[in-house]
């Protein structure tokens, strides 16, 4: 299987490693979300609380498996947010159903056959490879809601205890899935209307691995690149630390920005994830 990343030094990240992610991070996510209680509030997600956030994300795992599971070949139309948010088991129940989402979702890409046909939304070597990235990566950020929201209400160690920081090179590949298939999948459409600049990331773990990213916006051209090259504004730092920036899960305190900042500040406010 061809790795999703496979032009930085952190290795490759295959199928098994992202189920192996995708099992990791939802279990952290659930214990994460009963520490903190369902009706804790999401800070990265205003208006959410963590059973908004347990019922978005077991509709999610549902979802995906669907598409693997049942082999659709086209996009299947789903509930709008409001209607999973306003709807759902009930909160006796909830952490249970997300639970056995979340399980039900593991097993489906396990038992994958590697060369199945589905509907996917960006690039990938498979349609498997593209699942078990997005969910891995869908869940894992979500974790760090669920630990965020824990120690929003007073659980100050629950981050310590049991978030501990991404290995560089799954953050590394979250970086790039960011850029290079979000955003490259703007360029493609030419969907891109944020501001206009270049945007330099440059993730650097020491012996673990470096990468660089460049975001290019300028009139009549938006496009991505894994390189390094000349920019209005630089970002550094290891891999784990730019992954949650770009997913707008804390701000630049301990990076190295250089350049432009308001660029980054108005890059960041503009990026937005749709599922499709």
């Amino acid at each position: 299987m061809l790795s999703c990343m496979n032009t930085a030094e952190y290795g490759p990240c295959d199928v098994a490693y992202h189920i192996a992610r995708l099992r990791a991070e939802g279990e952290l996510l659930a214990s994460a979300a009963e520490r903190a209680g369902l009706d804790a509030p999401v800070p990265a997600c205003p208006g959410w609380r963590v059973r908004d956030l347990l019922k978005h994300l077991g509709y999610v795992h549902r979802w995906a498996a669907g598409y693997v599971r049942e082999q659709h070949a086209r996009w299947v139309d789903r509930a709008s947010e409001a209607v999973i948010l306003s709807g759902g088991p009930s909160d006796d129940e909830l952490p249970a159903w997300f639970r056995e989402g979340h399980a039900t979702l593991v097993r489906v890409l396990e038992a994958a056959d590697p060369d199945l046909t589905c509907w996917t939304f960006l690039e990938a070597p498979s349609p498997v490879a593209f699942w078990t990235r997005r969910q891995a990566h869908e869940t894992a950020i979500h974790r760090v809601d669920a630990e965020q929201a824990a120690a929003s209400v007073g659980n100050a160690g629950a981050v310590a205890r049991d978030g501990a920081p991404f290995a560089p090179a799954f953050a590394a590949d979250g970086i790039d899935e960011l850029i290079m298939g979000f955003l490259g999948r703007d360029a493609d459409r030419g969907s891109w209307d944020g501001p206009p600049g270049t945007l330099a990331f440059h993730a650097d773990d020491g012996a673990a691995g470096s990468a660089h990213w460049r975001v290019v916006s300028e009139p009549g051209r938006f496009a991505v690149a894994r390189e390094a090259g000349p920019a209005g504004c630089d970002v550094t730092g290891p891999a784990a630390d730019l992954y949650l920036l770009l997913w707008n899960r804390r701000d630049t305190g301990g990076l190295d920005v250089r350049g432009d900042a308001e660029l980054l500040a108005r890059f960041r406010e503009h990026s937005r994830v749709t599922w499709r």
